[in-house]
């Protein structure tokens, strides 16, 4: 929800131009009396229309709309789980959509949303900041492999949403990390996470898969990667 409709239009417009196949439910709250402004009244009627849901994240633009969107809980007339979000309004949006729309649970949505700013706090204005790496302890029965990027742009904000929402369609557990800047593991279901690492042509990432069908994702993520995201030239000039 915003002060603004011409703004929530555009940013629900950006946030699902990064989905692909069916988007979640969404619903715009914004403006009031036709102008500039919030209306509790509004934003607890676009909850009531998401009653079938599994729940509902309320990312709002200012600080008042966090106000008007508490006292939307008290209007409504639904009671499935409603969480407000505290992260940004654009990047919030983008990522609660991408979340949402591979099946991640309503807290875990809720979180990235939050959570949406850290990728690019990631970098300064001279560029990357220095890089942070976490042991993560796997299981003996880890599958793994190296690619490199080949698509111009690495892993930017439609590459990572690929990357979520194919992950979500296997059963294990799936990290990355950017061998080339020593970032990660991200855990890749995560767009955040995943715009940490920094990746760009020609970096090379470690892909880590556990589970039921790790042996399955793992190829999976190979293919996307090495097919360029379908990122790449069908004719590509060659010297």
């Amino acid at each position: 929800m915003s002060h603004s409709f011409a703004l929530a239009q555009s940013t629900m417009e950006l946030a699902l131009e990064m989905v692909h196949g069916q988007p979640p439910p969404i619903r715009i709250a914004a403006g009031a009396a036709g102008g500039f402004g919030t209306d509790a009244v509004a934003i607890a009627r676009a909850i009531d229309e998401l009653d079938e849901t599994t729940g509902v994240i309320v990312i709002t633009d200012l600080g008042s709309a966090q106000l008007s969107s508490a006292l939307a809980l008290d209007l409504r007339t639904t009671s499935h789980p409603v969480l407000i979000s505290v992260g940004p309004f654009l990047e919030g949006t983008m990522a609660a959509v991408i979340g949402a729309g591979s099946g991640r649970p309503l807290a875990a949505v809720a979180q990235e949303a939050n959570n949406a700013l850290e990728a690019k706090s990631t970098f300064g204005a001279g560029g990357a900041t220095d890089a942070v790496s976490t042991t993560i302890h796997w299981p003996t029965d880890l599958v793994s492999s190296q690619e490199v990027l080949v698509n111009p742009l690495g892993i930017h904000a439609r590459t990572a949403s690929a990357l979520v929402q194919l992950v979500a369609e296997y059963n294990c557990d799936i990290r990355l990390t950017n061998l080339t800047s020593r970032r990660g593991p991200a855990d890749a279901s995560s767009l955040v996470e995943l715009l940490s690492l920094g990746a760009q042509l020609n970096n090379q990432i470690l892909i880590e898969a556990h589970g039921a069908d790790a042996t399955q994702a793992v190829q999976a993520l190979q293919d996307l990667i090495r097919q360029g995201f379908s990122q790449l030239s069908p004719n590509p000039i060659r010297p």
